[in-house]
């Protein structure tokens, strides 16, 4: 007779809901290969919603770096994530695995060579780095490589395409087609998620209603190594501009020059926790992104009272607390539209 552990956290006190929910994917293109022909980058895309949905506009949730849509679905010591938070709230929400992550297949043979994969040093550095700890409280768990959560956290991490503009422009593209599919939605990104997201608005401007950016990359024209500067300030993929621009050292020139469809007259609010390193790249991005005309305006989570986060602020101790001033974002943003 076999037994089964009991789940390490059952929600205790969070209230109920009865939800639907479903999948589906977006398709890539065909490509022949040696071996056949195969799609390339599909993207899988998961939904749930309340029996009722309540808000006007879906969200789509779109994880960050080498991460995966489970990253918005639970938190490393097993409660619910910000996905169902938003549920009941009255949204509808799709999460989607971004092209060569999670549930979204990938064979170099047909997306093309990857990024050597992410070491849990970077993860430690980036997530639970130890020189935080005083500040970052709400990273409550270990942060040796040995800690259940941090282990959790780090198995559904992947890795990038070698060629990082084109991975941003995959997400992009694939992301237009699910705005085509479910028509317009708010875009929620975390992290290297982020540009995906630029790059969905700036295809399909009219169906992107706002956007959540929630520590997102940055700052504008930051230099990686190995990737060299953000070669259009919010990505490595091209950005169209109104007008139009014949190099990007245009736009990095003058940004007021230009307005960039998707974004300009967009709210878009750009979230960052008081213990976050990446917080002070966020500042200079709301600028550039108000140059570009975007009604963008920034949430420090320590205005609201809410301190001791850090970059990953959607799956920490707090993140039952964390949500809710996007929520109250949200909310203002369906009662302005």
């Amino acid at each position: 007779m076999s037994t089964h552990p009991t789940p390490p956290h059952l929600d205790d006190g969070v209230e109920p809901i009865t939800i639907r929910t479903g999948f589906f994917w977006i398709p890539g293109e065909q490509v022949a290969t040696l071996q056949g022909t195969f799609p390339r980058g599909p993207l899988y895309v998961g939904w749930m919603a309340p029996v009722e949905v309540t808000r006007p506009h879906p969200l789509v949730l779109v994880h960050g770096g080498g991460g995966q849509g489970t990253d918005w679905l639970g938190t490393p010591d097993g409660r619910q994530g910000w996905a169902y938070d938003l549920v009941r709230s009255g949204y509808a929400v799709y999460v989607v695995d971004r092209p060569g992550h999670g549930r979204s297949p990938h064979h170099p043979d047909v997306l093309g060579p990857v990024a050597p994969p992410l070491p849990l040093e970077f993860a430690s550095f980036l997530f639970a780095p130890a020189d935080a700890a005083d500040a970052h409280t709400q990273w409550p768990w270990d942060r040796g490589f040995e800690g259940a959560e941090f282990q959790q956290l780090t198995s559904a991490m992947g890795f990038f395409l070698a060629d990082f503009a084109e991975g941003q422009r995959l997400d992009g593209e694939r992301l237009a087609a699910l705005l085509d599919r479910i028509g317009p939605a708010v875009l929620l990104t975390h992290s290297a998620g982020s540009p995906g997201g630029w790059l969905a608005a700036n295809r399909r401007p009219e169906l992107v209603k706002g956007i959540v950016a929630i520590e997102p990359m940055g700052p504008p024209y930051a230099e990686f190594p190995g990737l060299g500067e953000i070669t259009y300030g919010l990505a490595y993929a091209e950005l169209a501009t109104d007008p139009p621009i014949e190099s990007p050292d245009q736009l990095k020139a003058d940004p007021a020059q230009y307005r960039v469809p998707g974004l300009s007259d967009t709210p878009i609010a750009v979230v960052t926790g008081s213990a976050s390193a990446s917080a002070a790249q966020s500042p200079p991005l709301v600028e550039f992104l108000r140059d570009v005309g975007a009604h963008a305006e920034l949430i420090a989570l320590e205005d609201a009272g809410i301190v001791g986060n850090g970059h990953g602020l959607i799956l920490e101790a707090n993140s039952a607390e964390t949500v809710k001033p996007v929520i109250a974002w949200l909310d203002r943003l369906e009662e302005t539209r």
